[in-house]
């Protein structure tokens, strides 16, 4: 039986309950369950070599990653000392080998001997911290690179992105298929000693690839933007079932958008894809960001006309040079976000927002309400103007929006699929506009209905700071907004019978109304966020685009300057010599 490394309270109590027969040890394969939710906790386990990754599962039964566990380090201690099943889902990242204690055994050591506990205690009060303060701590830190495509030269493009981590202040190994056959303590000490390891495997690095694939924390595919699927065959990575694997297409041409990202989805099927220009140094930091847990995720909302704050707010985050590398959005919110996604600058965004909302409303070709008081047309031809037939997976930034699913009775995620029905689908508020449908006959309405402000989904895909901008806070509607008009002709003759009768802002507010529960939620998530006040800003007024773009772009900028440090560093994990030195400075 392996002896166990370290001098701690606890690994020494391994070591004489190992010694004694009382502790077991065994090996976990990667990708194996150590134990799941709900299970009672009646072990403590300790790692001795391999990773561990701690999930949850989200609310719609996802699962999200909450952190690794690294080797020296306890599982299961929480739940084993309050006496509750396990509140998470531990599963092992790669091979790992495993020593479990009874619980009756660790109570029994603890009471001979107080410093197991102490040390216990300790550790425990420490994750604690680091949740509350949404430090990075648990975050991966080996990470992988296997190239799908022959002739990409995955080396270069790992050592770029080292590169970029390193002027982030972090200490970084970049290896390929030198270190094949090396001993697996080789492994472990250069993972120790080296806050990010990026391992990368060629084409034809044969057993390497398999290597890579099974010592790493997260995965990354990279692939010839251009080429239609992987001809090199994947590997069995233990990571996928995870959500742990992701895609890196390269595309050779800057002015061209990407175009076949689907068909590389379906055959992958990556938890997240980025695109990266063969020369881009912009998308080669975005991917260094997201290795450092630095990268800015923004969340926008819905709220009708409102929601044209977003463009302020885009405009104001980027003026300050915070990076957006993440988009998520529900409604009105969606469309302005997947224009950001879709690699329109400012001017762009800005002119296609009011050619298709502002310049004429989106909502007057008034329908015998049967199904909506609209026919959809209008907004229908004005997504397929402006998104034409571009898929999600051909984003130049990852994106998602939410839909609420009636069928189901639960939310839906669009990461995939033709990006103009998603935002059909984001849209379709209940009684104003038709609903959609899915390919499994679905009824699809507006993700306002049921999560108007998902900054918490960010969270299931995202490690790095939420910049959420919430236009649904605040006094929105008053008795004006829905008054009975005095006279109907007057009413058609000024032209306000275009924002929609008066019964659209009772509909279009009460679908954005978050409750308590789920507002909480989303605010836990959000590292920055922004509530302009946009009084006097009718929900249905298409009209009213430049005082809340103004609010938007003001409110962003009074949010930003209450920060103490960088957006990009808010929830900046320490590094090895910053750890060593706060170690040191409290010892003192």
């Amino acid at each position: 039986m392996p002896d166990i490394p370290g001098t701690s309270a606890l690994t020494q109590l391994f070591q004489e309950e190992r010694s004694q027969g009382e502790a077991t040890w065994f090996s976990l394969p990667g990708g194996a369950t150590l134990f799941e939710t709900g299970e009672p906790a009646d072990h403590l386990y300790f790692l001795r070599t391999g990773r561990l990754g701690a999930f949850r599962r989200s609310e719609n039964g996802e699962l999200e990653f909450m952190g690794v566990i690294r080797p020296g380090e306890p599982a299961g201690e929480m739940s084993l000392i309050s006496g509750a099943p396990h509140s998470g889902t531990v599963i092992a990242l790669r091979d790992s080998e495993i020593f479990a204690l009874p619980s009756d055994v660790f109570f029994e050591a603890c009471e001979s001997d107080a410093h197991v506990m102490t040390e216990l205690a300790r550790l425990m009060i420490l994750r604690s911290r680091q949740a509350e303060t949404k430090a990075s701590i648990g975050e991966p830190s080996v990470f992988g690179f296997l190239a799908a495509s022959p002739g990409l030269q995955v080396r270069a493009i790992a050592d770029r992105i080292g590169r970029e981590i390193g002027k982030l202040g972090y200490s970084v190994k970049v290896v390929g298929a030198e270190a094949s056959q090396a001993s697996t303590g080789w492994f472990s000490e250069i993972e120790q000693r080296t806050d990010f390891v990026l391992y990368a495997a060629e084409a034809e690095d044969g057993g390497w690839r398999t290597v890579v694939g099974r010592q790493v924390d997260r995965l990354f595919w990279v692939g010839d933007g251009e080429a239609s699927s992987p001809s090199v065959p994947p590997i069995q990575a233990p990571l996928a079932a995870q959500g742990l694997v992701d895609l890196i297409l390269v595309q050779p041409r800057l002015r061209r958008a990407p175009r076949r990202s689907q068909a590389w989805v379906d055959v992958l099927r990556p938890a997240r894809v980025f695109q990266l220009h063969r020369d881009g140094a912009a998308d080669v930091k975005r991917i260094a960001r997201v290795i450092a847990g630095q990268s800015v995720g923004l969340v926008l909302s819905g709220g009708g006309a409102r929601a044209y704050a977003h463009v302020g707010a885009i405009k104001a985050l980027q003026e300050r040079g915070v990076p957006i590398d993440f988009v998520g959005g529900v409604s009105m919110g969606a469309i302005i976000g997947a224009g950001l996604a879709m690699g329109w600058d400012e001017p762009e965004l800005e002119a296609r927002i009011r050619d298709a909302f502002v310049a004429t409303s989106p909502l007057d070709d008034i329908a015998l309400p049967l199904l909506a008081m609209t026919r959809g047309d209008k907004v229908r031809e004005r997504l397929a103007k402006h998104f034409g037939d571009t898929q999600i997976s051909d984003l130049w930034l990852p994106f998602f929006c939410v839909s609420s699913n009636l069928t189901t009775g639960s939310y839906e995620i669009h990461k995939s699929g033709l990006l103009r029905e998603a935002l059909r689908a984001t849209i379709s508020l209940p009684g104003v506009l038709p609903p959609a449908t899915n390919a499994e006959d679905n009824v699809l309405v507006d993700g306002a209905v049921m999560k108007n402000f998902p900054a918490d989904l960010m969270r299931l895909s995202h490690l790095g700071p939420i910049v959420g901008v919430d236009v649904s806070r605040g006094r929105s509607i008053t008795a004006d907004d829905v008054a009975r008009p005095e006279s109907v002709w007057r009413w058609i003759r000024t032209g306000d019978w275009r924002k929609g009768p008066p019964i659209v802002s009772l509909l279009m507010r009460a679908a954005t109304v978050s409750t308590g529960r789920d507002l909480a939620a989303a605010r836990e998530a959000t590292d920055v966020l922004v509530t302009p006040d946009l009084t006097g800003v009718e929900i249905r007024d298409w009209s009213a685009f430049e005082p809340a773009v103004e609010a938007g772009y003001r409110a962003t900028l009074e949010a930003l300057d209450k920060l103490k440090h960088p957006v990009t560093e808010l929830r900046r994990r320490p590094s090895m010599h910053e750890s060593e030195a706060i170690e040191t400075k409290a010892a003192q």
